[in-house]
């Protein structure tokens, strides 16, 4: 294997899917994507207005560009901001050979976070089905919680609910959330009566389903479709025909294959949109009330909407409580670059 940012060459020469005209129009794109960091207008533009910058063939964008961000950030190129874009790029793709390389839990998420789980980790206590109504506010520090119909206090406090929310429980703080918009996700589960394929999963290019994975030895699939305006208001009928259609233009076994059962999840509020000129307007950890700070995907992570900016969001809210605790600690490990 080549060092990086080569680690990638003879695969990316092998694509099938694009022509080697396209080819080297994206490895000048990719060679561009290092010098960018030189400019400060990345977050006022958007990625698709970069790749046409780069003279990026329609087919490139659609079938290279586009199914790799619209699935990273969860927008679509002409409404994600530049910075982002060429952030996956850069610290997934060109920063080091095993960038791209990720972990991938051997037991269900119910498990992993469990109450149990949490329990090892030290005094921690979980109140399930005690959503928080309001945050008390008194002079310039936070008396309590209310939860479940009762008052919880601490000496600290951190909200982590998403932007729509903070309004309604905490609006002495001030956050305006104005500028922010939300983007859908669309899930649609089918289950078969026998195998239709064999893959673990596969993109689907040129078509609105973007992605599959193989739930069930073949016979359970979940497609999955970002910034999926296009299916929030489309009937559920209407949904999984189009899913079984694309589908079967890939693997010709669900033409023959009986559909047992279809269940569709519109995610309208799955993320929020990381547009061109919303990094000015994203908050910071800390708030105007000495013991209140905040985190969150939407937060200033210096991330978009993924769950590793969620967890940074997290990490920034705790250096910010022990700092204000007059016991700083540093959670945040440096970018792969």
């Amino acid at each position: 294997m080549l060092p990086a940012p080569a680690h990638f060459a003879e695969s990316f020469l092998k694509l099938s899917f694009l022509n080697f005209g396209e080819k080297l129009a994206v490895g000048r794109a990719i060679q561009a994507v290092g010098r960018a960091g030189r400019r400060t207008d990345l977050d006022r533009i958007s990625m698709l207005d970069w790749l046409k910058e780069q003279r990026q063939p329609a087919r490139a964008i659609e079938r290279f560009w586009r199914q790799v961000l619209v699935s990273a950030i969860n927008e679509e190129l002409d409404r994600m901001a530049a910075a982002h874009g060429l952030q996956v790029f850069r610290l997934g793709f060109l920063a080091r050979k095993d960038a791209y390389e990720m972990g991938v839990p051997n037991v269900p998420l119910g498990r992993l976070y469990s109450g149990d789980a949490w329990k090892r980790i030290g005094n921690v206590e979980l109140c399930l089905r005690a959503p928080v109504t309001r945050v008390v506010i008194d002079g310039d520090s936070v008396r309590g919680v209310i939860a479940g119909e009762q008052e919880v206090r601490g000496d600290y406090y951190v909200c982590a609910l998403p932007f729509e929310r903070i309004s309604a429980v905490a609006p002495e703080i001030g956050v305006d959330v104005g500028e922010f918009e939300h983007s859908p996700i669309t899930g649609i589960h089918l289950w078969f009566d026998r195998p239709v394929t064999d893959l673990p999963h596969a993109t689907l290019l040129d078509r609105t389903m973007q992605w599959m994975f193989n739930k069930h030895q073949g016979r359970y699939l979940q497609l999955v479709v970002s910034a999926s305006r296009s299916l929030t208001e489309m009937p559920r009928a209407d949904v999984i025909a189009l899913a079984l259609q694309e589908l079967a233009e890939f693997f010709p076994e669900v033409r023959g294959a009986k559909l047992e059962k279809a269940h569709v999840v519109k995610e309208i509020r799955a993320t929020f949109s990381a547009k061109p000129g919303l990094e000015a307007h994203r908050p910071g950890n800390r708030t105007k009330v000495d013991n209140l700070f905040l985190a969150g995907d939407w937060t200033k992570s210096g991330w978009p909407a993924t769950m590793e900016g969620a967890v940074r969001s997290g990490y920034l809210a705790a250096e910010a409580v022990l700092a204000a605790a007059g016991a700083p600690q540093k959670f945040i490990k440096a970018d792969i670059a």
